[in-house]
């Protein structure tokens, strides 16, 4: 690895049918911020960027055919998830549930002791949200 990388070095990117639905969703159920987004010239959006904290998640249409030779979106199919470090899990949890996220594993405190809950999204997409920070050594 890059020991003279700084800041975040990974980048999620999820691909969404309908991306300018689901900035908007994510954004009041999850507290991600719009950082920037780019459309072409007809308004649809080609590259996206959601903040949260100091970390961007970067979000963009779904290809039909599939993304980079894969094959078409089927978040539910996906092995793939996030997980999200949070202050406050309970309140994120009301907040996610008010605006309609799937619950897919209630609040539970962990054996290591985070406290976390998982959602799926408007598309599908699985999210984790707790407190859990792995350490760095």
């Amino acid at each position: 690895m890059n020991g003279s990388a700084k800041g975040q070095i990974i980048f999620p990117s999820i691909r969404y049918r309908d991306p300018d639905t689901a900035i908007g969703w994510l954004g009041k159920a999850f507290g991600l911020v719009e950082h920037v987004v780019y459309r072409d010239d007809s308004g649809v959006i080609n590259h996206a960027e959601l903040a949260l904290a100091d970390n961007l998640i970067m979000i963009g249409p779904a290809d039909p055919e599939g993304q980079l030779g894969g094959s078409p979106p089927d978040a539910l199919a996906s092995p793939a998830g996030l997980y999200v470090v949070v202050d406050d899990p309970d309140v994120h949890h009301a907040r996610a549930k008010a605006e309609g996220a799937r619950i897919v594993r209630e609040l539970v405190d962990e054996s290591y002791g985070s406290r976390e809950y998982s959602a799926r999204d408007i598309e599908g997409n699985l999210w984790s949200f707790g407190t859990y920070q792995p350490a760095r050594q």
